[in-house]
């Protein structure tokens, strides 16, 4: 099987600490759900800056990265089948990519 990046972008934080245990919860779910697809659930992302040849820049550019997940599925259509129910897809979007395994 192939591995998959979720790059979540967009988004909000929850606007209060029950707010944030019901979106954990439904994190969790989702996650548990994907069962051994899941490689590293990942984490969200704080600010960001962009580093280019011009020097750097605040805030990650046009859509910054919120977060990500690493799964693992059969092909990129698999993969994307597994973003069904993720609570990201209430406020953003998903940038699903095959991870390359470069030899070593």
């Amino acid at each position: 099987m192939t591995e998959y990046i979720f790059a979540y972008h967009g988004g909000k934080p929850p606007e209060t600490p029950e707010e944030g245990a019901v979106v954990m919860q439904r994190w969790q779910d989702w996650l548990t759900g994907l069962g051994d697809g899941v490689v590293n659930p990942g984490n969200p992302v704080g600010p960001s800056k962009t580093v280019g040849n011009g020097g750097v820049s605040d805030g990650g550019g046009a859509n910054p990265l919120s977060g990500f997940t690493i799964v693992r599925a059969d092909s990129i259509d698999a993969a994307i089948a597994l973003t069904e129910g993720c609570p990201h897809l209430d406020e953003g979007t998903i940038e699903v990519a095959e991870l390359i395994v470069m030899p070593t």
